[in-house]
């Protein structure tokens, strides 16, 4: 795959020998295939199994919500996570000796881009959902802006893209979200802060999530 700009990828080639995967009916799918490198100068890897995980709807839009209060500060919304893979990390192979990982993050509200919302149309219409879900904001579509182009958060076992959106709210027009059903949406608390305090919050390590993180510093550059 050509890449612009000014480096220049080395010209590989990945060719699917064998797809090993598994049946599955989940949320996610294990994807366990063998495959083969052809290289610049002719060469070609041995085999290799390389396994991922797939998802039916696999890209996420992450929302910054912001407004600007009465002394003049530019806050933020942000929104309590339980991430049940974090309370399973086993502290004894961490490089932290006190680390604390309980599953607790503080994000800005992000949700996946469904089935029907593939197309450019369609993830301004999920992150439009996804505001009114997670933070019970109504917008219209206009109002959402595009900040920065998506990205791929975690390459190295799913394809999951990420698109990211600002929208300028106000405060006072916010409802109860209507939340997605799920058990660990249940008594999230939705909170602001001033977008400064936030991005202390990403240096300090207050703030772990990291699409969380881009999209607030993405946003602090757009707006100087």
């Amino acid at each position: 795959m050509p890449k612009s700009g000014a480096l220049s990828f080395p010209k590989l080639s990945l060719e699917l020998v064998e797809d090993l995967s598994p049946p599955g009916t989940g949320f996610l799918r294990l994807l366990r295939r063998r495959y083969r490198i052809s290289y610049p100068d002719g060469s070609q890897s041995a085999p290799f199994i390389y396994d991922a995980i797939d998802r039916a709807a696999i890209d996420a839009v992450v929302i910054a919500a912001h407004f600007v209060d009465a002394a003049g500060a530019r806050r933020v919304f942000l929104r309590s996570a339980m991430r049940p893979p974090l309370t399973l990390r086993d502290r004894a192979h961490s490089p932290l000796p006190r680390e604390a990982c309980d599953g607790a993050l503080w994000e800005l509200p992000a949700g996946l881009v469904e089935p029907s919302e593939r197309t450019p149309e369609g993830v301004v219409l999920a992150a439009q959902r996804e505001l009114h879900e997670e933070l019970g904001f109504q917008v219209p579509l206009e109002s959402l802006r595009a900040l920065g182009p998506s990205t791929f958060p975690a390459p190295g076992f799913v394809a999951e893209r990420h698109f990211f959106f600002e929208v300028a709210i106000d405060p006072t027009t916010r409802g109860e979200p209507t939340l997605d059903g799920s058990a660990l949406e249940r008594f999230g608390v939705v909170v602001d802060i001033a977008l400064d305090e936030a991005l202390a919050m990403c240096r300090s390590g207050a703030i772990e999530d990291s699409k969380t993180e881009l999209t607030l510093r993405r946003l602090a550059e757009r707006l100087g």
